[in-house]
């Protein structure tokens, strides 16, 4: 405005302070954006009493005529042909000319009074910079600060606040816009400098981990992302208070008699619980890597103890029938703070242990699992008796003509056009290569997410006609630990070697830096490393492929298709139940 105020045009004002990179500002709302700037300046001074001043800010300098400018007294002489006059003769005709100005050589009354309405409007802005300046606080809405289409973008996508937008930024990290339709990664790093630069009056700090991508934070520095609290968080972060962490629950079997060595807690014994499910690690350790067994068993032991502790405020020791009934009425309906969605991270502070409501089928295998747990429990002889032994399991009915979760041959047949007429970009290569892996082999996504080519095996055989032929084999193992060889048809083996040769590889090459690289591996072009894609990755990307095929198909193929899992794809067609 100060720039505006001496003479400064719009549209340059606006490129220098106010215009965001990458975005063309229409001149209509450089003019929206002054006139509501001067809209609020009057309305300050007039709340202060100043109506004066509210008039002063209104007003457009620019609409004050200036007059021709003055000629100086030389070229005055000069134009009249008095050269060779006396400089007192220039002067007087100088002032018979110029009357108002006298001696002053250049402006008239329009321009001195412009400048004296310059010089009081800077004065004015000055005053009400000190009225009417304040640094942004959490609760104000992302529009009072940004450039209106940015704030636009972000209240779209539920970020109306700036404590919205920071906890959003914290929650997913480096690539926080992504899910912002409309924001780049320009448009991001400026927001998140401003941001960085207003965190003492936001008072809300952004994560160190939003500085580095995904992929290079070790888990230590996630872990460092919500430190351990009496709070809705995950086990391995869950600091119990002493009186509810079990070790005097009301149903402790002797510690003479306990089978569970060193372990005076309930969350140690739901430790040793998880680890006898596993290879024996500590599956409360955020460096360790579950199965997907041990994952779901935790879910559910998660989500006990917190509502023991939380809710109840009972340790799960102590924990009788009653409680029990209580902690299925809540899974029926759970506070909103309990729920979000599932695709975050342990790490974020948006992860929830619950999405929802659980059904009957969920509920029932919630139940099924504590149970094991508290026979566990009993068994060690951690406690005297199990809480669920007198609470019996919801009855779920069975739906009757519901289509089998696989997919028919004619639904394949669409699949297949699509996966065929996808383009050939390295995603969606990869996604073509996942789905075709998971029908083709009937493994489970987490063993095609982690299978690498060292996995891959090649055989001799002899073929028809007395031919030799080579056959292949993956190698995985199954939910026992035992090893298992699963034949894979030669069209994956031509496509996988097809993949890798795009990155100076061959699968035969008995390189350790081949023998490492996963099947479904993403390739960072830039530093030609090869990175795992997680088995909830490669769920996401099918979930979103079998969507755009469905809109493509009529109805009920649409809707099974956009229901569809990856364990759909593991399945031979189907048909009614």
């Amino acid at each position: 405005m100060r720039a505006l105020a001496q003479g400064l045009d719009e549209r340059t004002s606006w490129d220098r302070y106010l215009r965001v990179e990458g975005e063309h500002s229409d001149i209509r709302a450089v003019r929206r954006t002054i006139a509501w700037i001067r809209d609020e300046f009057a309305a300050a001074a007039r709340r202060e009493q100043r109506p004066g001043t509210a008039r002063l800010v209104l007003l457009d300098t620019r609409a004050i005529a200036v007059g021709e400018p003055r000629p100086t007294l030389e070229e005055f002489a000069h134009s009249r042909g008095l050269g060779d006059f006396s400089e007192a003769e220039q002067i007087e005709a100088y002032e018979a000319a110029y009357p108002e100005e006298g001696r002053a050589g250049g402006g008239g009354r329009s321009a001195s009074r412009r400048l004296r309405v310059v010089e009081r409007q800077l004065e004015a802005i000055r005053w009400l910079q000190g009225l009417v300046a304040a640094d942004p606080t959490a609760g104000d809405p992302v529009s009072t600060w940004l450039h209106p289409a940015l704030a636009g973008r972000l209240q779209r996508a539920g970020l109306a606040t700036l404590a919205e937008l920071v906890t959003h930024i914290n929650a997913v990290g480096a690539r926080w816009w992504v899910r912002v339709p409309g924001v780049g990664a320009l448009k991001a790093a400026r927001i998140l400098a401003w941001l960085q630069d207003h965190e003492s009056s936001l008072g809300l700090p952004i994560g160190a981990h939003v500085a580095q991508p995904r992929r290079r934070l070790t888990a230590t520095m996630l872990a460092a992302v919500r430190p351990p609290a009496a709070d809705l968080l995950p086990l391995e972060k869950l600091a119990v208070p002493a009186h509810l962490d079990g070790h005097t629950g009301i149903f402790r079997a002797s510690s003479d008699a306990c089978l569970l060595a060193g372990v005076d807690t309930d969350l140690a014994a739901i430790g040793r619980w998880l680890a006898a499910k596993g290879d024996g690690q500590d599956p409360l350790s955020v460096a360790t890597s579950l199965t997907a067994t041990q994952r779901s068993y935790r879910r559910e032991a998660e989500r006990l103890v917190l509502w023991a502790v939380l809710e109840c405020h009972k340790p799960i020791s102590s924990l009788t029938p009653d409680d029990i009934l209580a902690f299925r009425r809540f899974l029926r309906d759970p506070p909103a703070a309990w729920c979000g969605p599932r695709h975050h991270q342990r790490w974020s502070i948006a992860w929830r242990p619950l999405e929802g409501p659980l059904n009957a089928a969920a509920e029932r295998q919630n139940l099924i699992i504590l149970r094991s747990l508290f026979t566990f429990l009993v068994a060690q002889r951690y406690v005297r008796r199990s809480p669920f032994d007198a609470v019996a399991l919801p009855v779920v009915p069975a739906a009757r003509g519901r289509m089998a979760r696989t997919l028919t041959s004619e639904q394949w047949d669409c699949i297949d056009d699509w996966l065929c007429a996808a383009s050939d970009a390295e995603p969606d290569r990869r996604v073509r290569r996942a789905m075709r892996w998971l029908r083709a082999t009937g493994l489970r996504v987490s063993d095609i997410a982690a299978a690498t080519c060292g996995d891959l095996r090649s055989h001799q055989a002899l073929a028809v006609g007395g031919r030799r032929a080579t056959l292949w084999t993956i190698e995985t193992r199954d939910r026992t630990g035992r090893r298992r060889e699963t034949p894979v048809p030669l069209t994956l083996i031509d496509e996988l070697r097809d993949e890798l040769g795009l990155h100076g590889l061959a699968l035969a090459d008995g390189s350790a830096r081949c023998r490492n690289v996963p099947i479904l591996s993403r390739c960072d072009p830039t530093t030609g490393t090869f990175a795992t894609w997680s088995s909830s990755g490669v769920s996401q990307a099918i979930k979103r492929a079998m969507a755009s095929i469905a809109q493509a198909m009529p109805e009920p193929d649409a809707t099974q298709l956009r229901q569809a899992s990856t364990h759909w794809l593991r399945q031979p067609s189907g048909v009614v139940v």
